[in-house]
């Protein structure tokens, strides 16, 4: 039967100083699954490392500067380690690993230069243990973000799209109530348009408001059996409601959860930290560069994180387009989009200090 660990882990059979590496494999099998059809793996992690990577035999070789030879080296270490351990390798897979094995700034890396056992890597990332299958980080913000979801009992999550900040809350407050933690889940969001009148939409109000609790339930669906999420939210162990609903209460017991909240006045976010009861968790997800509200309105997702920065007990998560876990041209967009908004700032800055200035003089 054919070995299902790397020799040594892997062991470096060769390696030129500061160019290259090659790494040795003895499960042949689970080599083919690594590298994937037509070497389409390597080909990912080619163009994710910017390195060039060749199969021979039971032999990968790698070449590049020596910060991303070592990046590839672990990173092909944990895939292979999720292999032996029966998991499936595939594209979302080695992308994740990819953004992990990125060094934090002044820390040392998630997958460290030196080659290591997945196992003891993975021990110290956190895991969200769901009946389905556990849910982990796909990148170092999502690692810190599940941290504090794990252990605080308020954490904002702030950034841009497909970085996973409602996806994790959902899964973390479905975990919780599984585990008998909580005895009730509420996710809300503010009901503001972008772009497009409520009015105008068809149907009572239920189901005016629905399209835009639509990501929410899409969530719930992916964490539990359709027919258990009719019934707990029959039941009332789970809630899904605009935020006009959370006035007047006090929200006990339970994993509450306010998405787009970038959306949302000072008013209504000062209303709905303020629900927070005993025995509760609260988490407020936004993407601060997509505020719907009317011109001259400030967003309360911006004047909490600015009120309560440093405030005990509260986490803020902050995440940017290299947490991106959507299709990689996400990142890319969000980056363009970002660079184009620094452009037109920096100009209008220079004239205010120059505007200043003469003023000044």
């Amino acid at each position: 039967m054919s070995s299902t660990r790397i020799s040594a882990s892997p062991r470096m059979a060769a390696e030129m100083p500061h160019a290259s590496a090659t790494l040795q494999f003895e499960d042949n099998t689970l080599l083919a699954r690594l590298v994937g059809d037509h070497d389409k793996h390597l080909r990912c992690l080619e163009e994710g490392l910017e390195v060039e990577v060749a199969r021979r035999g039971n032999r990968i070789s790698i070449q590049g500067v020596p910060e991303q030879t070592a990046r590839t080296r672990a990173v092909l270490s944990v895939l292979y380690q999720k292999l032996a351990a029966g998991e499936k390798v595939d594209i979302s897979s080695i992308e994740a690993a990819i953004r992990m094995s990125r060094p934090p700034q002044n820390t040392t890396s998630i997958l460290p230069n030196a080659p290591q056992a997945a196992p003891e890597m993975e021990g110290d990332l956190p895991v969200i243990r769901m009946r389905h299958g556990n849910i982990e980080p796909r990148s170092p913000g999502q690692a810190a973000y599940m941290k504090a979801l794990a252990k605080k009992e308020l954490v904002f999550g702030i950034g841009p799209a497909g970085t996973g900040k409602t996806y994790l809350a959902v899964a973390q407050a479905v975990a919780m109530m599984q585990a008998g933690s909580i005895d009730r889940i509420i996710l809300s969001r503010p009901a503001v348009e972008a772009g497009e009148r409520l009015g105008f939409l068809p149907g009572d109000m239920k189901d005016k408001i629905d399209p835009y609790l639509r990501p929410l339930y899409d969530a719930l669906y992916d964490m539990l059996p359709g027919d258990q999420v009719v019934r707990r939210m029959a039941s009332g162990d789970i809630e899904v409601a605009p935020l006009a609903f959370m006035r007047g209460r006090t929200l006990s017991h339970a994993f509450v959860i306010l998405d787009e909240a970038q959306n949302t006045t000072i008013a209504q976010m000062k209303m709905f930290l303020t629900r927070l009861g005993p025995g509760s968790r609260m988490v407020v997800t936004g993407d601060l560069t997509q505020i719907d509200l009317p011109a001259g309105t400030t967003s309360g997702l911006r004047d909490a994180v600015e009120t309560l920065e440093n405030v005990k007990g509260i986490t803020i998560s902050r995440f940017d387009s290299t947490d991106v876990v959507r299709h990689k041209l996400v990142a890319r967009i969000i980056e363009a989009y970002d660079a184009k908004a620094t452009a037109v700032r920096e100009p209008s800055r220079s004239k205010g200090r120059q505007e200043k200035n003469g003023t000044a003089k």
